[in-house]
């Protein structure tokens, strides 16, 4: 655009009437395009950044007008006329209020009146163009009126770049910008071509395994494709979110098995009631329905009505049935908001229909979402983006050998470096990454990146054991352990080196697939930690049966040992349980001296908390281990390191 207001200049400026030959400065040349351009960068950066409202529509189109005005003042400078030209004030304040004007309309055209006036895309494309264009016509006219050139003016730079030589280049550069855009554009839509040819070549990587319904990704592809499409035909859309009623007692009733097929006959109903790859399995019991044309409500609650019937008819399991029911929320596109928002919306009107009683449906509205709903939207919007941009790492907390105060081991403890909020919590933005289907794509990234680390550690001299956190959405991959043992090859790092550790409540969840899971762990040589026990309903033929290598106990009794006697029995009991297994037994969250020295009278093998070290980067935690930083009264364990050990670690 910028290359196209430039070049009108230069042909507008060519075929003024001098008795004497013009020429041009190449240096005055090239600073008036780069004003043209400059200005319209600017313009159109300022208007599509955000909400493309009237007030920043009408800030763009003046901006872009007094830019092109300056590039027209320059190109003229650049002439070098001696004497100097003369310019009409009004003329040229009729040129600006002109090309704003136009340029303004243009814009509101494209950008804002989208919803207040809807025209179809390549409509609204032409008018823009023939808007700008005619602005930057009427404009240049206008402006050769208002200079004034004296009869005997000569142009100082007449030997340098003649006008004939200038036109042409400037028809040469505007054909070559364009051709160069439409050949990115064509680019760009041949690796987006290419890229759904191979996601449609692995169908497993975008449908739910237990369902084989699309998954979450599937979805947002086939949405972001409806929503183009919507748009041209000036159409509307809806997204059901649909959550299954009361599905965990009903669940806990038929067994696990029973619940998965279950959710299966609840995948086959919808797939009956929806378009190709127009319904998903979000995750648990929470599905997806797209509504590719949705022209009026009265037709929308129609097909939730048919929902509500259809998932709702009786489940016949063997000889036993279940009767369930849904509750369903809808938002509408464009009426609720952007795409990006449209899941999210849906999800807050699923809540309010539940809230009602369930087996209804809800059209959402805009106080459904509170402050603390929007802000969560937010988070998963950067959450997105967090681990393309690096913004996830992690922290490393030391372990300590009880008996010897010397550190063992250390847990990696994640953390998200939002650019603009800083360090943010995992219990903040944890369960958004499991609500949302980011919990598997961020697992896999810890369990990469801390054998990345184990193997820099080995590297430099230090054989420390890294530990690592797995969520009851991993533990349901079945390819866990092929996942863990890929990371552990590509790092060439033995599994003794990485432990895992799961929550007790988490392993309790289901304790055949826990099991399942914990022999394939054990096969493959990584040592296995229950961490948080004390707070669920662990038996002694589970633990037996799981053989995990060591259990953590629960801060929550670590925290009263000094003071309640009853946290003294539970954390003596789990002692007593766990060397009759010959299992090791780690305490964490210890703060004071006291309860380091209950903890060690009872014969807990390590301890960890603030005590002894805050969570650190892996740099400081290396630096330590050569005794650079960090407190004097804790050493490692001669065993963790080599023989030499690097005097810097980089």
């Amino acid at each position: 655009l910028g290359t196209g207001f430039w070049a009108a200049h230069v042909v507008v400026l060519s075929a003024l009437a001098q008795p004497a030959p013009l020429g041009y400065h190449p240096a005055g040349v090239i600073a008036a395009w780069a004003l043209a351009v400059a200005a319209c960068m600017t313009a159109l950066g300022w208007i599509a950044r955000a909400d493309a409202t009237l007030q920043r529509v009408a800030v763009g189109g003046g901006g872009l007008a007094l830019g092109s005005v300056a590039s027209l003042m320059a190109s003229m400078a650049s002439l070098g006329v001696r004497p100097s030209v003369q310019w009409s004030a009004v003329e040229l304040g009729a040129t600006l209020l002109l090309v704003a004007l136009a340029c303004t309309a243009a814009f509101a055209l494209f950008f804002q009146l989208r919803i207040q006036y809807p025209i179809r895309l390549v409509y609204r494309q032409i008018g823009a163009a023939a808007l700008i264009g005619a602005g930057l016509c009427g404009g240049d006219w206008l402006a050769v009126g208002a200079i004034t050139v004296a009869p005997n003016a000569v142009s100082a730079y007449a030997t340098r770049l003649s006008t004939a030589s200038l036109a042409v280049l400037a028809a040469v550069g505007t054909l070559t910008v364009l051709l160069t855009v439409t050949l990115s554009i064509l680019a760009e839509t041949r690796s987006r071509n290419a890229a759904r040819r191979a996601k449609e070549g692995q169908p497993q990587a975008v449908r739910d395994p237990l369902t084989d319904l699309p998954n979450r990704q599937m979805f947002e592809t086939a949405l972001s494709q409806a929503v183009q499409k919507a748009d041209i035909a000036l159409q509307r859309l809806a997204v059901l979110f649909i959550n299954i009623d009361g599905f965990k007692p009903i669940n806990d009733s038929f067994g696990h098995d029973g619940g998965d097929r279950i959710l299966r006959e609840m995948a086959k109903r919808l797939r009956k009631l929806a378009l190709p790859h127009m319904a998903a399995r979000l995750g648990g019991d929470e599905f997806l329905l797209l509504l590719p044309d949705a022209s009026n409500n009265d037709e929308i609650a129609h097909q939730a009505v048919l929902v509500l019937r259809t998932m709702g008819q009786p489940c016949r399991l063997d000889s036993r049935e279940a009767t369930l029911s849904c509750s369903i929320g809808i938002a509408i596109y464009p009426d609720h908001g952007a795409q990006s928002r449209l899941i999210g919306h849906a999800d807050a009107a699923m809540r309010a229909a539940k809230g009602m009683g369930g087996a209804s449906y809800c059209f959402f509205e805009a106080r459904m979402t509170s402050q603390g709903a929007v802000k969560q939207i937010d988070l998963l919007h950067d959450l997105r983006l967090a681990l393309a941009q690096g913004e996830l790492q992690l922290f490393y907390q030391p372990k300590i050998h009880a008996p010897s105060g010397e550190i063992t081991a250390a847990e990696a403890l994640l953390r998200w470096n939002h650019p603009k909020r800083g360090i943010i919590a995992p219990a903040v933005f944890i369960p958004i990454a499991e609500r949302f289907g980011l919990i598997g794509s961020i697992g896999d990234w810890v369990i990469g990146e801390a054998c990345r680390q184990a193997r820099i550690w080995r590297d430099e001299g230090l054989r420390m054991r890294v530990a690592i956190n797995l969520s009851v959405h991993q533990l349901r991959n079945a390819d866990l352990p092929d996942r863990i043992a890929a990371a552990l090859k590509k790092h060439g790092i033995n599994p003794q080196l990485l432990t895992c550790e799961i929550t007790e409540s988490d392993a309790m969840d289901d304790t055949e697939r826990t099991t399942r899971v914990f022999d394939s762990l054990n096969a493959l040589g990584v040592h296995l930690s229950i961490d948080d026990f004390g707070t669920g309903y662990s038996s002694l033929s589970t633990l037996r049966k799981m053989r995990p290598g060591e259990l953590k106990i629960d801060r929550s009794f670590v925290v009263d040992l000094e003071t309640s006697a009853d946290a003294r029995a539970v954390a003596a009991a789990i002692v007593n349980l766990a060397k009759a297994l010959d299992i090791k037994v780690v305490a964490e969250g210890v703060e004071t001296e006291g309860q380091s020295e209950e903890l060690r009278s009872l014969g807990c093998d390590e301890l960890q908390g603030y005590l002894y070290a805050k969570p650190m980067p892996a740099k400081a935690l290396g630096l330590w281990a050569i005794n650079e930083v960090g407190p004097r009264t804790l050493a490692f364990r001669p065993s963790l390191f080599k023989e030499t050990m690097p005097t810097v670690l980089g």
